[in-house]
């Protein structure tokens, strides 16, 4: 899976966005005629972006993150503030290619793992250019 294109993040201050929440959980059952609607409001900047300096969207292409639940076409919130850990989603650059996969490291080296059987996983070679450039956060899904 490739990076398509990389956009920061701006965010109007103010006046915020905000949009109307639910108080209860939306069933993906039966429905529940007494669920009440509520006035309460969100802000999404605020539930997704930990640090606006740090914090870009990429949207990505290809599939070899299917499992993870990312797909072509879908935009990641990538803060690179966020120090990289062993299991996270990173946007990798490797000899100067960007990708998507997750970061596997341990006794055998860095392993960029992709999340679809039909693609083979990476293993960073140890003369190889390779950098985290930041570690993906929310995936922003298209139905």
């Amino acid at each position: 899976m490739k990076v398509d294109r990389i956009q920061v993040c701006e965010l109007v201050d103010p006046p915020q966005r905000v949009l109307a929440m639910a108080l209860d959980r939306v069933p993906a059952g039966y429905p529940s005629p007494a669920q009440d609607y509520s006035d309460t409001k969100i802000d999404l900047s605020e539930m997704l972006i930990r640090d606006q300096v740090s914090t870009f969207i990429v949207r990505v292409s290809g599939e070899s993150m299917q499992g993870a639940g990312i797909s072509d076409g879908d935009e990641l919130i990538v803060d690179r503030s966020v120090q990289p850990r062993d299991g996270h989603v990173v946007i990798a650059v490797i000899d100067g290619e960007m990708t998507v996969k997750r970061l596997s490291t341990g006794p055998a080296g860095v392993v960029l793992k992709a999340e679809n059987p039909d693609y083979p996983d990476l293993r960073v070679a140890e003369l190889s250019d390779f950098r985290i450039w930041g570690v993906a956060t929310t995936c922003l899904h298209h139905l």
